[in-house]
């Protein structure tokens, strides 16, 4: 029987494996600094640890633990989010080495916003020569219809992110700057929260600063850049098939503010509003992800169908802030990068204290000649965000590796076209361990950097960042790429770290029990994610009787022809319409069709989709639990097999959402949307089963599919009757699978809901639900009739649209009025 290894059989294998590490690298890997020594083998014990002597294991663990968080990404074009990659082994960064870091990236921020301010305001850098014009107005990145703007809170930019390379010796250098919309703070923060779940214990052992510090810092700053004394903050997305729309959901459920898309927002007399199921709230500040020129249609790009028309004017109005201002990306440029040491003496009195990559513009006659001079030693890119022809697409070329076909092309065009392009030195970067196999191998790295600005006014440092790993061993930052993983950064502070969390220590106990804002597109998804999950419920009933080879429910004999006939009928609706109508397709076929033809769209394989994709719209609003099981892939192996897995994961969403979910307006809206659909599938059910010809058969399929066949059996011992099947499925007010009761809860929903007047009467969707109602009293089992039952159906789709009417979006954003001031 195997021993289980001791906490010292850890730490001398961790040891064995660094010493291993360190004499096969080269000398410009981290593992070599001063003191690298300690975190780096508390590092590699933490993980055998954590995958029991095995650092594959543990890097399983690991990702397994960031799927469960949501982490994830897309790719430009793709319909599907990958898993967010993540490496065991974190990048341990000294206090010392910190300071330096946090100090440069400070200064560089306070630096790049003097420059915003300048670009936009007085422009005195052009005048006086500091800069050339055409450096600012050569970008698609500047905007001028952002001139003379005063920002809310007095800073253009309010978040900045620095791209870090480490040079073989030590040396950090900024790679690039990211001033408008910078990604991967979320990333940063999913890194951290999956490595502490799976690997605990190093934050302590090590010291380590913590994030929420940070975040709780950045989100002060929004609020006290806002002109109201307690803003509504949200963060304002491209939408959910934006690359980064996974990062975006985490960053505002963590932050505690509203996600949003375009559309939920208005402006009106240049104050900016969110749409609600409450009417119009409003929204002091708003954290935006999106393209610069998208953000709104009226001010900027006019094309634009996701920004949001007048909120330029909301901010000019003093009524809104916006993190961060439209045309921040001009100094994102190559280009810009040329110029930054000087303009950081010009405006700071300082040097640079992270210095660039060398950079020449060739814009400029002396450094065009200069690049020309060194053209076989340079990496030569794109000065602005365009594409120019001698690139060939790229963003970027070495060229020592480029074909001599290329760099006579690149020659002529840069010839013809000189400011398109810049000359850069190319950098080696230092190298980190990276899991490959089981093993730890080096692979070069960069380090995204975040500051923001805190409550003071003043710029404040993440202790961490976002890390690209390299997946060659190509140390010439022209070949990182996009990275083929990411970890976890960890700063190493002198002295313990309070565990501090993002809930704020100041005193305020307030207490609340209001949930907050339910957006309208938000009560719309979760309407419609219930109505979707439980109509693949009522599908994924159909589907189990059809396989069960069309056997009795009640005898356990062969379905009469009648009753199999009506179960193709209607499976066919679900699975392969067409065919069900000829009659070329078995029960069994129609069966599999329903189950998981991906090309009908009210199969059960289709309907999880579209429940999956329409979540993924509101994913902050749920529990990774039940992100995790929608989520999940559609069920692989035999039918019945499919079926019992669905059957299962389709009860396990229903229990997240009937005991996890708290009684608010948004499970008011996921419920009713359940409740709707689930009288529709009763109807169509009792029309199929339930008629005035109804066999024995056809009555005992009808209980099976709504589940009330034990109900029945205890309350009627003697027998199938009609009339009594009807009045259990249709009628009894005390079976919560019975139409009427569906109509109960949906009174109960609507009743709870707000109203737009307050003159007690009741709205147009109440009316349509007290009639439906009114009419439901009226019946017994021998009135409820197919023409009945269809004319329900009609009357609960009209009560859907509704309540669509009144609660959900409509319609586009108010035409500007005549003074708001951009065209």
């Amino acid at each position: 029987m195997a021993t289980r290894p001791t906490e010292s059989d850890y730490r001398k294998e961790a040891t064995l494996r660094f010493a291993a590490y360190c004499a096969a690298s080269n000398g410009g890997d981290v593992t070599t600094a001063p003191q690298a020594a300690l975190p780096w083998t508390k590092a590699i014990e933490q993980a055998l640890r954590a995958g029991q002597g095995d650092l594959q294991l543990a890097a399983e663990r690991l990702q397994r633990r960031s799927r469960e968080l949501g982490s994830g990404f897309r790719l430009t074009g793709e319909a599907e989010e990958r898993g967010w990659p993540v490496s065991p082994l974190p990048l341990p960064i000294s206090a010392d080495e910190w300071r330096h870091i946090a100090s440069g990236v400070a200064q560089r921020a306070r630096l790049i916003d003097l420059v915003l301010a300048d670009i936009y305001g007085a422009q005195r850098l052009a005048k006086g020569g500091a800069i050339p014009p055409a450096l600012v107005t050569g970008s698609a990145d500047y905007l001028r219809q952002m001139m003379g703007m005063k920002p809310p809170g007095g800073h253009h930019m309010r978040i900045y992110a620095a791209e870090l390379g480490r040079d073989p010796d030590g040396t950090w250098r900024v790679l690039a700057d990211h001033s408008h919309a910078p990604v991967g703070l979320g990333y940063a923060l999913e890194n951290r929260l999956a490595a502490s779940g799976a690997f605990g214990g190093l934050q302590t052992q090590l010291h380590v600063e913590r994030l929420a510090p940070f975040f709780a810092a950045w989100r002060r700053g929004l609020e006290a850049g806002c002109a109201r004394r307690e803003p509504r903050l949200a963060v304002l997305t491209p939408g959910r098939f934006n690359q980064s729309y996974a990062e975006q959901a985490h960053l505002a459920r963590y932050l505690g503010l509203l996600l949003v898309e375009g559309a939920d927002l208005a402006v009106h007399d240049a104050r900016l509003y969110l749409r609600t199921i409450e009417g119009l709230k409003q929204v002091d500040g708003v954290w935006q992800r999106m393209a610069a020129a998208l953000v709104d249609p009226l001010a900027l790009d006019s094309a634009s169908q996701i920004g949001v028309p007048g909120l330029i004017d909301a901010v000019a109005s003093g009524e809104a802030l916006v993190a961060n201002l439209p045309g921040c990306g001009v100094v994102e440029s190559r280009a810009f990068a040329a110029f930054l040491p000087r303009l950081a003496v010009r405006l700071t009195g300082e040097e640079l204290r992270l210095p660039n990559i060398a950079t020449w513009w060739c814009g400029q006659p002396n450094a065009a000649r200069h690049v020309g001079d060194n053209f076989e030693s340079m990496l030569v890119a794109r000065a602005f965000s365009a594409h120019p022809l001698g690139l060939g697409g790229a963003s970027e070329q070495m060229v020592s590796t480029m074909p001599h076909n290329a760099r006579r092309t690149l020659q002529a065009d840069m010839a013809r076209r000189p400011m398109d392009y810049v000359g850069q030195e190319v950098v080696h970067l230092s190298t980190m361990p990276m899991l490959e196999g089981g093993q730890m191998v080096p692979r070069p790295f960069t380090l995204r950097v975040f500051a923001a600005i805190d409550e003071y006014g003043e710029w404040t440092v993440m202790p961490g960042g976002f890390l690209r790993i390299g997946d060659d061993p190509d140390v010439r930052a022209a070949n990182l790429g996009e990275g083929a993983a990411s970890a976890d950064v960890i700063v190493l502070a002198d002295a313990p770290v309070a565990p501090v969390t993002l809930m704020r220590g100041d005193g305020d106990d307030v207490v609340r029990r209001n949930p907050g804002t339910l957006p309208s597109r938000v009560a719309d998804n979760l309407f419609w994610l219930g109505r979707y999950l439980e109509r693949s419920e009522a599908v994924l009933a159909l589907v189990r009787l059809g396989l069960g080879g069309g056997r009795s429910m009640d005898n356990g004999g062969p379905l009469s022809l009648e009753t199999e006939a009506r179960l193709s009928a209607l499976l066919g609706h679900f699975g392969a319409p067409g065919a069900a109508a000829c009659g070329t397709s078995t029960l069994y076929d129609l069966s599999l069709s329903a189950l998981g033809d991906p090309h009908e769209s009210q199969s059960v394989y289709s309907q999880l989709r579209l429940a999956r994709g329409i979540a993924d719209g509101s994913r902050e609003r749920l529990s990774a639990d039940f992100w995790t099981l929608l989520d999940a892939p559609f069920p692989s192996g035999g039918p019945l097999q499919c079926v019992a897995r669905l059957q299962e994961r389709l009860s396990a969403l229903s229990g997240q959402a009937s005991e996890h979910m708290g009684r608010t307006a948004g499970w008011r809206f996921h419920d009713l949307g359940r409740r709707i659909e689930r009288a529709l599938s009763l109807c169509r059910a009792v029309r199929a089963f339930g008629g005035d010809n109804a066999l024995p058969d056809d009555l005992a399929l009808l209980l099976e599919l709504g589940n009330m066949r034990i109900t029945y059996r205890q309350r009627y011992p003697t027998g199938l009757s009609r009339a009594r099947v009807r009045d259990l499925v249709g009628l009894d007010p005390y079976n919560p699978r019975a139409i009427v009761f569906q109509i109960t809860e949906i009174l109960a929903h609507l009743a709870a809901f707000p109203r737009l007047h307050d003159n007690g009467m009741a709205e147009a969707h109440q009316n349509t639900a007290l009639a439906l109602q009114a009419r439901m009293a009226m019946l017994d089992a021998q009135a409820l009739s197919a023409s009945v039952l269809l004319r329900l159906e009609e009357d609960l789709t009209s009560l859907s649209d509704a309540i669509a009417e009144r609660f959900f979006l409509r319609g586009a954003s108010p035409k500007r009025a005549a003074r708001m001031v951009f065209a």
